[in-house]
């Protein structure tokens, strides 16, 4: 699911080089560690405002100047989170004198690795800028890598990635750090902030984004991984890599998104060929649950500093919607810290049901998912890969839209309205249509029957030798079949309106043996093919789709 300083196992390497002869335009290498406090360290005056009343145990920040003082100087910051009472987010002023070129910054604290791949002290970093720190505020906002750096670097021209090249203004910056998971008694940390001054190198940052459809599209049903990341949170693909690997799986588009950051939206545009789509998102980590946007503007960021009872989450679902966008609830019941879904879906447009290998979590997902639909809710399905690396197949899973073409606004559209159906690979073919006279309805549809009308349902699969494929209603299964040795297979119901609102299709794997290991599979038949409902009877409404008109 995620990654240490997201909630899961190993992140990136604590640095990221490019290969030789690479042109890394608007990123930089992490920086080394400045120089130890020379003879003229001082307490920074004013700096440690702000920094009482915390749980935390806090010491004002030290300045330090280098050899060649002229050209940059050092605050080091120290303290302790208890692990007890500690604040989700902790904020180190940090001011920042006219003429700084460039800010370096690196952080260190024991993380008590358990020898697995997980930590048992997590803490998060990112930086605001002179703009604003406040709840929303995106103009200040300059970056965030979560655990998975030790350091980054900001200037005019580059910077690393999560983070975003740009002037750096003068005023009073501010270092933010999240204790994610401490163990008691706590953990000591180490914020060192080096800031540099003298002559500007390389032209000023532009940002490039990927465009927002593809030429010459039209109708059809277009397949997408709608979660992914790279290098510019916790991810090991870079944007290129992981292009190559969503062409090789068969896809026409894929989403971008990196946790809490919009860094890579800016630089898709270098990368992404004329006849591919990639939709600019986020994946808004918060500390009690994912909320995957998709379709924003490149480069507009959305907050994640929240908790439920906060009551913010429908404030920035919403803004997302006025900026074009949607909001998936992602991974809902995965069992990892801070990953599970707490806020309800009243604010969201969609659920991610599928996240990579189907697990015992998705079949917890569908199975709620199932009960909202019997109790008259329809909260629009999707499915992803959520890849952070090689080992999690990009595609696997994967959501087939239908858009009236390939580009933002529409696969958002399609999305919203649940013309979609999801599947394990480009290989898994399907269709779903129920009839009553000359009328038809597929995913996402209502045929509008009356309760006495009896509607013919149509399924047919391909691509999937050795399964099962189902018709559902609300109270079961209602038809189904094997598929051949060519993998395909054809199911044919009549169903009543009145007896069965909605029937959805499930294709599930019958070539191999239930796997009991709940990280690695489930107790029952593995899913190939899940679909959003055919409603026969009227659909249920939902004040989520008041916005679905939307046209970027």
């Amino acid at each position: 699911m995620t990654l240490p300083g997201y909630g899961g196992a190993a992140g990136p390497p604590e640095s990221i080089t490019p290969a030789p002869g690479a042109r890394w335009s608007g990123v930089c290498e992490p920086s080394p560690p400045p120089a130890a406090a020379g003879r003229r360290a001082v307490i920074g005056a004013g700096l440690g405002a702000g920094l009482a009343g915390a749980s935390a145990v806090l010491v004002p920040p030290t300045a330090s100047y280098a050899a060649d003082g002229a050209s940059a100087a050092g605050l080091v910051y120290r303290g302790r989170f208890t692990g007890v009472g500690d604040p989700d987010w902790h904020y180190l002023p940090v001011e920042v004198p006219r003429g700084t070129t460039r800010i370096d910054v690196a952080y260190g604290y024991d993380k008590l690795e358990t020898g697995a791949g997980v930590s048992f002290n997590i803490i998060d970093i990112g930086i605001f800028d002179a703009s604003g720190k406040g709840l929303g505020d995106a103009a200040g906002f300059r970056g965030w890598s979560g655990g998975a750096r030790d350091r980054f670097s900001i200037s005019r021209s580059r910077a690393t990635p999560g983070y975003l090249a740009g002037p750096i203004g003068a005023g009073t910056w501010h270092v933010v750090l999240g204790p994610f998971t401490v163990v008691p008694p706590g953990v000591e940390w180490t914020v060192t902030v080096t800031l540099h001054r003298g002559g500007v190198r390389g032209r000023r940052f532009r940002p490039r984004p990927a465009p927002r459809r593809v030429r010459g599209t039209g109708p059809g049903w277009y397949r997408g991984d709608l979660h992914t990341h790279t290098v510019h949170s916790d991810g090991r693909h870079t944007q290129a890599s992981l292009l190559a690997l969503a062409r090789e799986a068969g896809l026409d588009f894929l989403a971008s998104t990196e946790h809490n950051t919009t860094s890579a939206h800016l630089t898709w545009g270098r990368h992404v060929p004329d006849d591919f789509l990639v939709v600019p998102g986020e994946e808004v980590t918060t500390r009690a649950g994912h909320c995957v946007t998709l379709g924003q503007p490149a480069g507009a960021w959305i907050d994640w500093r929240y908790r439920p009872e906060d009551d913010q989450l429908g404030r920035f679902t919403e803004r997302v919607r006025r900026l074009g966008g949607m909001s998936v609830a992602a991974h809902p019941f995965a069992p990892t810290a801070g990953s599970t879904w707490q806020y309800g879906y009243d604010d969201v447009d969609a659920v991610e049901l599928w996240n990579g290998p189907w697990t015992l979590d998705d079949q917890t997902a569908l199975s709620a998912w199932h009960a909202l639909l019997v109790a008259g809710r329809f909260v629009p399905a999707v499915g992803s890969s959520d890849s952070h690396h090689d080992g999690q197949q990009v595609g696997r899973a994967q959501t087939v839209v239908h858009a009236e073409q390939l580009s933002v606004g529409a696969v958002v559209r399609g999305l919203r309205r649940g013309r979609a159906w999801l599947a394990e690979s480009s290989a898994v073919e399907l269709g779903l249509e129920a009839r009553l006279g000359g009328r038809a309805a597929g995913c996402g549809q209502s045929l509008d029957a009356g309760p006495a009308d009896v509607v013919d349902v149509r399924l047919e699969v391909g691509g999937v030798p050795g399964c099962l494929a189902q018709v559902w209603g609300p109270a079961g299964p209602l038809a189904g079949a094997v598929t051949d040795e060519q993998g395909r297979a054809e199911v044919t119901v009549q169903v009543r309106a009145g007896a069965a609102p909605f029937v959805r299709a499930e294709v599930r794997r019958l070539d191999g043996a239930p796997v009991v290991n709940p990280v690695e599979g489930v107790p029952a038949l593995p899913v190939v093919a899940l679909t959003n409902p055919v409603f026969l009877a009227p659909a249920p409404s939902r004040a989520q789709n008041r916005n679905e008109d939307v046209t970027t």
